[in-house]
């Protein structure tokens, strides 16, 4: 029986980030998972807190090169791997000059969002998908972990729909702790029109917030995760609401058996 192939993609990994319950689960459940017999595959923005020589990042230089446009705008795509030993794992990471190279995450010095962040995401979901096709690697499914990663689901079910690879990929939402309470870009639904994406495929970005990229990622998932024990309000009952299946918060302890079940779960819709 051929294995199932899981791609992961987060946010946060530890520990090329700090711990936290994304960054630890996005370490721990691809090992975990791997080791129930499936394959895997991680990848992650190659933010500019990421330390390259510590933790022995190199360019591969057969995936990089591509330029995607981004508002008009040509940013070249650079992709970056490293290796966790104790896990047999690899982690891709998504970079560019333009959006990865400040000493900050999601927010600057002064814990306010960066006013590219709607561009970041696009960039770094597109890049994503453009590597996996470069890669030949057919994903079964794509777990995606917080709200930076909120544009794939879109994408998987619009533009790269009639790629074959992606022809039976289902694509899960893990929900944690991460909103942001500023609005992004009043014209994000705009620049997250690429080719094969319509005005009407993104009518919920008409609210630029948490909770209108919230209701656009519930949309284009075939499932969501509560991955961590408190997350916004709001937001749970906009995915409760949904009625697309659902997968509640679980312990440490619990949380990669309920995982692997739940992707049985999904597959067989």
């Amino acid at each position: 029986m051929e294995k199932k192939k899981i791609l992961y993609v987060s946010q946060e990994i530890m520990p090329y980030l700090p711990d936290s319950e994304m960054s630890s689960i996005s370490r721990h459940l691809p090992q975990g998972i791997q080791e129930k017999g499936r394959e895997i595959r991680a990848f992650m923005p190659k933010f500019g807190t990421i330390n390259e020589r510590r933790n022995q990042l190199h360019e591969v230089i057969r995936l990089s090169g591509m330029n995607l446009i981004i508002d008009d705008t040509d940013h070249s795509l650079i992709i970056k791997v490293a290796s966790i030993q104790a896990a047999r794992m690899q982690v891709y990471f998504i970079d560019n000059d333009d959006f990865f190279q400040r000493k900050h995450c999601l927010l600057n010095e002064k814990n306010i969002p960066f006013e590219d962040n709607d561009q970041r995401a696009i960039f770094f979901a597109r890049g994503v998908l453009e590597t996996v096709m470069k890669l030949r690697w057919a994903p079964d499914i794509v777990h995606c972990h917080g709200w930076f990663t909120g544009l794939l689901p879109l994408y998987l079910k619009t533009a790269y729909r009639d790629e074959p690879l992606f022809a039976n990929t289902k694509v899960i939402y893990s929900m944690y702790d991460d909103g942001f309470k500023q609005a992004m870009s009043p014209n994000f639904k705009d620049v997250a029109l690429i080719e094969g994406v319509t005005a009407n495929d993104v009518l919920n970005l008409e609210e630029s917030n948490f909770w209108g990229l919230t209701r656009l990622i519930t949309q284009y998932s075939d499932g969501i995760i509560q991955g961590h024990r408190e997350v916004d309000n709001q937001a749970l009952e906009i995915v409760k609401a949904s009625n697309r299946p659902f997968l509640g918060y679980h312990s440490p302890d619990t949380y990669i058996e309920a995982y692997d079940k739940f992707y049985d779960k999904i597959l067989n819709l």
